[in-house]
């Protein structure tokens, strides 16, 4: 069973920290900023690979680091994210976090991680995001590809028109919501 309590976080107002300068941590990178450009992010790792040194220069707001981990490069983070390939850096991170209440995901590591990375549709203001419960991160991509190809790209206009009609509407919030739903029939 899934227990997991999806959120959506305002990552433009959080201080994070990625550990991994390799494949890894260039996909958590890409995901990151894909979804928040404004987020605040410090890389950390002994090598960083090209790609993320190009991503710096589009994202004034990444910060990257080429040293070892340590856990002074916690200070003042909210949230983290690691995607080495070095076990114990790995767990070392988990734990100076734990120690530090700092939420953390270590990529590959159900057992060490405190939230999962979903897969994320996004169709202008619309975002969707899909878990797994850690199982199958692939099979969470193949279905954000699924429905990337399904939904219409015309639904920011929806999306506008019906918070145009939300803000016009008068009444309780009962009356707003059966009107809203009175005109969302068509959606069905």
């Amino acid at each position: 069973m899934n227990t997991l309590f999806p959120i959506f976080v305002k990552a433009n107002h959080l201080h994070i920290l990625i550990v991994g300068g390799g494949y890894v941590g260039l996909e958590k990178a890409t995901a990151l900023l894909g979804n928040s450009p404004d987020a605040r992010v410090m890389l950390v790792a002994p090598e960083i690979r090209a790609e993320l040194r190009e991503m710096a220069e589009q994202y004034p707001l990444l910060e990257l680091i080429e040293k070892p981990y340590e856990s002074l490069y916690l200070n003042d983070k909210d949230l983290v994210i690691v995607g080495t390939n070095d076990k114990d850096v790995n767990r070392q991170v988990q734990i100076d976090c734990k120690a530090r209440r700092i939420l953390v995901n270590v990529a590959d590591t159900p057992d060490l991680c405190d939230f999962y990375l979903s897969s994320v549709v996004k169709k202008g203001d619309l975002k969707i995001a899909i878990s797994t419960n850690g199982k199958s991160p692939t099979f969470a991509k193949r279905f954000r590809e699924v429905l990337e190809d399904i939904l219409p790209d015309s639904l920011q206009e929806t999306l506008d028109n019906l918070t145009a009609i939300r803000n016009q509407l008068k009444g309780d919030f009962v009356q707003k919501m059966e009107k809203l739903n009175e005109i969302t029939k068509v959606l069905k």
